[in-house]
């Protein structure tokens, strides 16, 4: 009989492997020797511990989920059950029942982090919901449209959490969703609606646009342009397919309108030169009449001389348009530096002013009288606080007499 640590081999072939609970034959081998029959089972306990050894070290490395773990180890530990192997089997079982605590922590990790990740879920969805409210409660067409479906691609990649949880946020999230999708297309067949308004508006103006192009009627047709970019304006877009074309031809009618009035002006400017320069003649004329008027103040003389000048500018007729405001302007001026020097004299010698002041004058004598012959009886008392107060008080009525008589002569000159 040949004999080893785990196993010996019978008279008959049989092999046997050592156990807690005794002998357990594994399988006989009646042709080969004893060596090379226990050799053979050892063998394959050898490779059912690099298994066992391999199993281990994966678990403890957590590549496997503790449900692959556990089930593998419990594949391993049924073999080891009857295994026709011979070897220390109790060593293998007894490192696989190590496995046990790691998986159960590695459990609980999982577990946890499972939790963990849940929670972030929550809190990501919860932001994501919060912010699609936010979008469908605004009114940005273009960029909320984009930002929804970006949200809506976050959402997908989350893990889901506790369902009544994850379905309550779903709801918000595509509800959101919803209204701002219902929002945006009513906005948008609006906005159609208006742009087709529009469009008739414009096609309206065009034709009467062009209705005018020809018209002579300078001013009143250069109005209605006026009236008619106005109306353009309100009417707001029109479609982006005739708008751009609508506009060509409204602004193409206009320009053939006011380029014709240009050479039209152009023409007259022209004809209009010599009058410009009769009425710069007449200017000088006009501005000459001031030089008197500030020496003898005879504003009668200058009005009648102003007014031969005035009928001789109307006369001249029209002149270029870039030229109006500079010779206006300056016959203006004449005109009223007469009018003021005229307003001057009026306001110097108006009876009612000058009667006021006159009555003014005879109360003061009177009062400056009247005190002077008080101050006189106070100085035959001798009662030097009456005189100091009487001094005083006609001090101050004769400045204002003189300051009366002063005004008088103004109004008398």
């Amino acid at each position: 009989m040949t004999t080893s640590d785990w196993g010996r081999v019978g008279d008959d072939g049989t092999v046997y492997v050592k156990t807690a609970d005794g002998e357990r034959a594994v399988g006989q081998m009646p042709d080969a020797s004893a060596e090379e029959a226990l050799a053979f089972y050892t063998k394959r306990f050898d490779n059912l511990a690099l298994e066992v050894d391999l199993l281990y070290k994966r678990v403890q490395s957590g590549v496997l989920s503790p449900e692959e773990a556990a089930s593998s180890v419990k594949l391993v530990r049924d073999q080891l059950v009857d295994v026709n192997a011979v070897g220390d089997l109790a060593s293998l079982t007894r490192r696989l029942d190590e496995l046990g605590p790691v998986i159960a922590t590695q459990r609980e990790a999982r577990k946890l982090a499972r939790a963990a990740r849940s929670a972030e879920a929550r809190e990501k969805k919860e932001a994501l919901a919060d912010e699609a409210e936010r979008i469908a409660a605004g009114r940005d067409w273009r960029n909320g449209a984009n930002r929804l479906r970006e949200l809506l691609e976050e959402w997908k990649q989350l893990p889901r959490i506790d369902k009544a949880a994850d379905d309550a946020l779903w709801k918000r999230f595509s509800s959101a969703r919803s209204a701002y999708t219902k929002a945006r297309k009513a906005h948008f067949a609006e906005q159609d609606e208006r742009r087709e308004s529009a469009r008739v508006i414009k096609e309206r103006l065009v034709a009467e646009a062009e209705s005018l192009s020809s018209s002579t009627d300078w001013g009143a047709t250069a109005g209605r342009y006026r009236d008619l970019m106005r109306d353009w304006k309100a009417a707001g877009p029109a479609p982006r397919t005739v708008d751009d074309a609508l506009w060509q031809r409204f602004r193409g009618a206009q320009d053939v309108f006011f380029g014709a009035r240009d050479a039209a002006n152009a023409a007259l400017d022209t004809e209009f030169a010599a009058n410009a320069e009769v009425k710069e003649k007449l200017i000088v004329e006009a501005e000459a009449i001031l030089g008197p008027l500030a020496e003898n103040g005879d504003v009668a003389a200058a009005k009648a001389a102003f007014r031969l000048v005035a009928d001789k500018w109307d006369e001249a007729g029209k002149v270029p348009r870039d030229r109006i405001r500079d010779l206006e302007g300056r016959m203006r001026a004449v005109e009223q530096a007469i009018r003021k020097a005229e307003d001057d004299q009026w306001r110097r010698s108006d009876p009612e002013k000058s009667a006021r002041a006159d009555d003014m004058i005879s109360k003061l004598e009177a009062a400056i009288t009247e005190a002077e012959a008080k101050l006189e009886a106070a100085r035959a008392r001798g009662d030097e606080k009456k005189v100091r107060d009487l001094e005083e008080n006609l001090e101050g009525r004769r400045s204002f007499l003189e300051m009366a008589r002063r005004a008088s002569a103004d109004f008398s000159s």
